[in-house]
């Protein structure tokens, strides 16, 4: 995915509400599961890219693509015994 990637609001204000309860995620990382996911759920809408962040949890990525760009909607952390065997 080499378009540019853009962050809605709502997920602007996710990088300041999981600070808040001590799981720390930076942009660079959720670019990199959009980059470079380990597996993405194209069978819900809008569809989740993820990959492992911790031996136990992994960060999930729901976006939207059209032809300009790649928006995030949301991220957010999960266990990886939790989602690794859905996808």
């Amino acid at each position: 995915m080499s378009k540019p990637i853009r962050f809605t609001k709502h997920a602007r204000q996710k990088f300041d509400d999981l600070a808040e309860i001590g799981f720390i995620v930076t942009e660079e990382q959720v670019i990199d599961v959009l980059q470079n996911p380990e597996s993405i759920d194209q069978d819900v809408s809008p569809p989740i890219a993820q990959k492992a962040l911790t031996k136990r949890h992994l960060l999930r990525v729901v976006f939207v693509e059209d032809e300009d760009e790649i928006r995030v909607i949301t991220f957010y952390p999960g266990r990886r015994n939790r989602y690794e065997d859905e996808v």
